[in-house]
Order: C-alpha cells, then structure tokens, then sequence
C-alpha cells in the first residue's frame, strides 16, 4: 500500500492511530520531509522522500546513527543518500543510546543530543521501486522513480525575502474558544509559518495570548527557523479568562515591536488578531494607537457572532475599528476552526502585500517636510516660478494627508513669510495648489533668521515622535547673517536640512547649513534650470535618512 504522509506532526496532528503505514516490513512508504524515524511503525521499510524538502526544514539529530525525532529524509540528505531532490531510502530501526554527534553535511546541519530511546540509521536502495498493494504490484509513476529536478524549488534558509515583514500573532486564549479549540488554532498559527517561510531575510513573528491579561510567548528574535517557531507554538499553554483583545492589542503595539525584540529598522510592522467570537472589552482606542504607530492591524474573527448573539457584543463594528483600514483588506472571516488549510495561502498572501501595507510608517506617509524659499531680488519672477515647479515636483513624491507627509512653505527676504504650515492642506492636490498660488516677494536675504523663524513657527507646534522632520533651504546667494548657528540649532531640534544653491551662493555657506554628511545634503547649481537634476537625489535622500533613523 502506497501511504502519503500530510500532517505535520511537529505540531501533534499526525495521526498512526490505526498503524496506518503497515505492519510488515518491506512496505514502500511514501513521506513528507517532515516524517520522524518514531513515525514509522515498521523495522525495515524502503521510503520515497520528496523533491521539495529544503535544509532548513529538516531537523536531524546525531551522525550516521539517528535518534528517532530526526527526519527520515534530513538524515537521509546528511548521510549523502540523497539530495534535495528526492528519492528512494532504505530505513533501519536501531537501539537507542548515547551521544548522538552534531555535524554538517551536504547542506544539512545536524545537532547533537547526549540520550535518546530510539534510533534509526539509513542507506541506499536501487531507483526503481514496486508498490505492493491488495491488487497486485504496480509500477510507481515516472516522476516518483526519478528525482525531479523541474519541480524542485530552491528556497532560501534565510527566509522568503520577498515577503521582509515583522508580524506579532495575537492569538485567542480565552475561555471563550476552550482548549480544543485553542490547540487548532496552533495548529493553523504553525501551518501559516511554514507557508510564511521565515528566517532572518524575510518574515519573522513572535505570538502574544490574549486572555484576561496578555503574554508575550515569544519575541520576533526568538525563533528565526520554522522547525524552533513550530516547536514553540506546540509547547503554547492555554491561559483561558475573558477575551481582552482590546487589552492585548494595546500591549503588543507598546511592548512587542523594539529593536531589543528583534524588530528590524524600515520593515512593515504588523499586527495580526484572532478573534473566537467577540473582543470582552473596548478596541477603538488601542486601535487607534496602533495605527498612529504605524502598525498595520489585521483581524482574523472565526466563529463570528450569530445574529441573536449580537445583543451582547459590547461593539458591533469591533472589526472595522480594530483594522488599518475598513476597505476590506485588513480583515478575514472563518467560519470555524475545522478545515482550515484552505485559509492558510490567502492570510500568508495578505501579510505578504507589502504595498498594501497602508498603515506603515515609510519616508513617503511619515515626514514634515518645510521649503525655505529665497525671494530676494536677485531671484527674479521668473527664476522664482523654476523654484515653485522644483519643490511641488518633490511635494508630489510623498503621500500627503492628516496621517500622513505634511509640507510648508516659508519665504523669505529680510523678513519671513508663513505661505502654509503643516496643518494647512491635508491633501496632495491642495498642496501642489498651494505652492504655485505663492507669489514673490523680492527684498534682501536674511537666511540665517529664516531657519529660527522656520524652527519655531514651522516645526515646534507640529513635533510628532511618529514623523521626521526635514528641511531644504532653497538661494541663490550669499545671507547678510549668519548660517551657521541656526542651522546646527535646527539639527539639534532633530530637523534634518538640505541646502539647496544656485548661481551666487556661496559654497561655505550651503556646507554650513546642511546636515552630516556634508556631500550628500548639499546642492549646487550655476542655472535655476539646473534645479531639475537635484529632484529625485533629494526624495532618495529623505528615504535614506528617514530608514537610518527608524
């Protein structure tokens, strides 16, 4: 009888409860990467190990003699029967004993173990296999007596780089979903892992229970290899007490995501909720701070209350209130925690759509950007206008809104003119408007006095711990006072400033204006029709310096 292998049992859902692989020895056994030496009831017995396995997946214990928990087909890949590319080996149940050695071959790297109960050793069978079964012998299809090599897919140890996100799962575990349950919803947590593929270069997730109070199970630097993440939701106690979700996410938005937890500068940062039922308390107001932080919220309710039990849901918008954004995205429904495999690939897609991540934090929704204008006389009108097209094109990069980039005018000669403040317009159309509704002054050039006044009339009513501060000094010659002093006080205040120089400005002066380092935030053109080159070098800037400071 051929036996396909389909549960994981690291997660405690593999079942032999009917000893479904066969008594006798010399059955072919069909497995699954995963498949443990302690799965196999028989002695003896030639296995088929698929093309798919990849290094990381295979946990292996000992050097050419095998503790039990190892997989058949990781001490199969070590020992050098085979490659990743599948195939035929002969298994051998052996003894226990002492001292399994930890070693690396052939891309797998096996740990070490001081005692074990059972072991198993294996070697090398012929490539051409006969499956005994109650209707005679049959020939195994051509893709299963030969590696495949079209359909085996590399995949990297490190993670799935295409998918480079910080998750925190804050999972059900109250009274309201019970033990059973509970397990199930591990199971489904361990399943998304494997499908997440995680490791260092891509996705990477800590768990925090939600019961009566919230615990943090483990962080994002805790475990980096599926096999440890699978290991680690198994040992998951339950805790039980009433559905605190609004407390939990709370929790995990102030305590979960710290570079001292594993939490990587510049990545998305997510939350993903399951919900048996309903939330026990309040939810808006831990949302909220969530998305004020960045953090994009997913809410995953399974079982979702019946109609006559919406009478005692304290909010019945809790999952429009608890997600990133109410456009359908952030949110899924199960209808129960049965036969749930079907849901694992869109959930892992969803927090894989980093584009779609709308509640993160970049350089585009996250910065107050403030234009210093020079509207002295040597600008001229026409000049000025080259000036108002260069900023709205570097305006226009950014995502503007309430939540979102803010951007400011201020002209100035010997004196300073507020054009618009951070609060002004809250939209990018309104924004470009704005800025080529200003007109030109004309007058003298006191830059020094122009960044104070920007400091404290621009910055210092808006500072916000959420977005980083920038400003570009736009002239064309050289300032009657003082640089300088201002433009280091501007930086001490955390503002980041570009300088921006055109015709008769001076060199020292741009240098002394602009942050470290020095070359990378000063500009300099002969022609205001130079100003063009200096758009995109500057957005890329604001991006390099706002992932460095995050």
């Amino acid at each position: 009888m051929l036996i396909q292998l389909t549960a994981l049992h690291a997660l405690g859902i593999l079942s032999l409860a009917s000893n479904a692989l066969g008594a006798e020895a010399g059955v072919r056994v069909l497995v699954n990467c995963t498949t443990r030496g302690a799965d196999l009831v028989q002695r003896t017995a030639t296995v088929l190990c698929p093309d798919s396995c990849v290094p990381w997946q295979l946990s292996v214990f000992g050097t050419a003699v095998y503790a039990s928990l190892s997989s058949v087909c990781g001490a199969a890949v070590h020992r050098g029967v085979i490659d990743v590319s599948g195939g035929p080996v002969r298994f051998q149940k052996r003894p226990g004993r002492e001292n399994y050695l930890s070693s690396d071959a052939h891309g797998v790297r096996s740990q070490s173990l001081s005692r074990w109960s059972a072991s198993f050793s294996v070697s090398t069978v012929g490539q051409t296999m006969e499956v005994s079964g109650q209707l005679g012998a049959t020939a195994l299809p051509e893709a299963a007596k030969k590696p495949s090599k079209k359909n085996s897919k590399k995949v990297s140890p490190n993670g799935n780089k295409d998918c480079q996100v910080d998750i925190a799962f804050v999972l059900d575990g109250s009274y309201n979903i019970g033990q059973r349950r509970f397990i199930l919803q591990k199971n489904f947590i361990g399943k998304l892992a494997l499908m997440l593929r995680i490791g260092p270069e891509g996705p990477l997730f800590g768990i925090v229970q939600a019961s009566e109070n919230p615990k943090t199970e483990f962080h994002l630097n805790s475990f980096t290899q599926p096999k440890d993440v699978i290991f680690a939701i198994k040992e998951m106690g339950f805790r039980g007490g009433n559905t605190n979700t609004g407390k939990a996410l709370r929790h995990t938005v102030e305590t979960f995501f710290s570079s001292e937890n594993g939490m990587r500068k510049g990545l998305p940062r997510v939350i993903m909720v399951f919900v048996d039922g309903w939330p026990s308390d309040d939810i808006e107001e831990a949302a909220t701070l969530a998305r004020e932080s960045g953090i994009n919220v997913f809410f995953v309710s399974v079982a979702r209350p019946t109609p006559e039990e919406l009478g005692v849901v304290q909010d019945q918008a809790f999952v429009q209130k608890a997600v990133c954004r109410d456009n359908g995205f952030f949110s899924y429904s199960m209808p129960s925690w049965f036969s749930t495999t079907k849901y694992v690939k869109p959930l892992a897609q969803k927090l894989c759509s980093v584009d779609q991540l709308l509640c993160s934090k970049t350089c585009y929704n996250s910065v107050n950007i403030g234009f210093l204008l020079d509207g002295s006389s040597s600008v001229g009108d026409n000049n000025f206008r080259l000036v108002l097209e260069f900023i709205a094109s570097i305006a226009s990069a950014f995502e503007v809104s309430d939540t979102g980039a803010r951007i400011g005018v201020i002209q100035f000669t010997y004196d300073q003119k507020m054009e618009f403040g951070f609060s002004d317009h809250s939209n990018k159309d309104d924004v470009l408007a704005a800025i080529r509704a200003v007109r030109y002054m004309s007058g003298g050039t006191a830059t020094g006095d122009a960044i104070t006044f920007s400091v404290s009339s621009l910055y210092n009513p808006h500072k916000s711990g959420a977005s980083k501060n920038f400003l570009v000094v736009i002239t064309d010659g050289q300032s009657y006072d003082d640089v300088a002093g201002p433009a280091l006080a501007a930086q001490k205040e955390g503002i980041t400033v570009y300088s921006v120089g055109i015709a008769w400005a001076p060199m020292d002066d741009l240098k002394a204006m602009a942050s470290e380092p020095k070359d990378s935030h000063t500009f300099f053109t002969r022609e205001f029709t130079g100003l063009q080159q200096f758009e995109q070098p500057i957005i890329k800037g604001i991006c390099r310096d706002f992932m460095e400071s995050n």
